[in-house]
């Protein structure tokens, strides 16, 4: 059976650790193993974790280091990943995996002929799993390089890669300061260079607290209001340009040719708003709505991107 590790990264997260490390271990697919790298935690999410590990055997790896981050705690994760494996999960601290969720990535991914990632929605669930609602809804439109470069629409708890894709990720070393999300990178390199297939029905509980680092569980006015605090925050930083800058630092060489283009043409200066309505009309990067499609429009025609 081909093994398949997963890369769990955890700060100050005793409250929920043990109950998602249990529904790891408890997956219908049984060759899997757990690298944990601890990101300098300030409560007993060590111990709770050396405890498991006593239970556990030869099942988990603990990695104690200084806190980094979250971004850059996931790479560290994928540099340390098992060159053995054949598949490769993230995995946050305080979810619960329904018990097929490796299983169903395994089973995708071996129709894959090379570079290959799976992702899947969410079931959304409050503090004790009582469940919400699926998250997010389906999406509009397929899954694609010229999506990924203004959209990340892949959940990183839900992403299982195969060993192709975690080659390519750490073949390269991104100045992290300049992505947005481990996961929106790790969605645009595969779909710049490989398959990325998506399944609507959930593989895991999403559970909201307080603590989350991000959410789905908000109403429809609640996210435009922080769409709209966002974009007051981070006016004139052209974050989704810089994440594509690095990109191309690091990729571009290997990009073809149609795929090369869209990205040189998104990462260029567009001064005047002649070259932005000119941009537009030959750009091939979309949103997934057609409300977010009109959004990103917009954004570039008052130079916010």
């Amino acid at each position: 059976m081909e093994k398949v590790q997963v890369l769990m990264s955890t700060y100050n997260g005793e409250a929920f650790l043990e109950e998602q490390i249990q529904s790891i271990l408890q997956q219908s697919y049984s060759e899997v193993s757990i690298l944990i790298r601890d990101d300098g935690s300030k409560d007993n999410t060590v111990s709770v974790i050396n405890r498991i590990i006593e239970r556990n055997p030869g099942k988990i790896v603990l990695i104690k280091g200084e806190n980094l981050g979250v971004v850059q705690s996931f790479f560290e994760l994928l540099q340390f990943s098992d060159d053995t494996a054949s598949y490769y999960c993230f995995c946050d601290q305080d979810d619960v995996w329904m018990l097929d969720k490796i299983e169903r990535a395994v089973h995708a991914l071996r129709s894959c002929s090379a570079t290959g990632m799976f992702f899947t929605s969410t079931m959304l669930v409050d503090h004790d799993l009582n469940e919400i609602k699926v998250w997010p809804s389906p999406h509009e439109r397929e899954t694609s390089f010229y999506n990924s470069l203004v959209q990340n629409i892949a959940v990183g708890a839900t992403m299982v890669m195969n060993k192709a894709a975690r080659d390519l990720l750490i073949s390269k070393t991104p100045n992290t300061d300049n992505l947005l999300m481990h996961d929106w990178w790790v969605y645009t390199c595969i779909s710049a260079f490989g398959e990325v297939i998506y399944d609507s029905k959930p593989t895991m509980y999403y559970r909201q607290h307080g603590n989350n680092v991000v959410g789905g569980n908000t109403t429809a006015i609640h996210k435009w209001q922080k769409k709209w605090e966002s974009f007051r925050k981070h006016s004139g930083d052209k974050l989704l340009k810089r994440q594509a800058i690095e990109f191309a630092n690091h990729y571009g060489s290997q990009l073809e040719a149609e795929k090369l283009n869209q990205l040189q043409l998104f990462i260029q200066s567009r001064r005047s708003l002649k070259q932005r309505l000119n941009y537009l009309h030959k750009s091939k990067l979309y949103r997934q709505s057609w409300t977010e499609n009109q959004l990103f429009k917009f954004l570039v025609l008052i130079d916010y991107i």
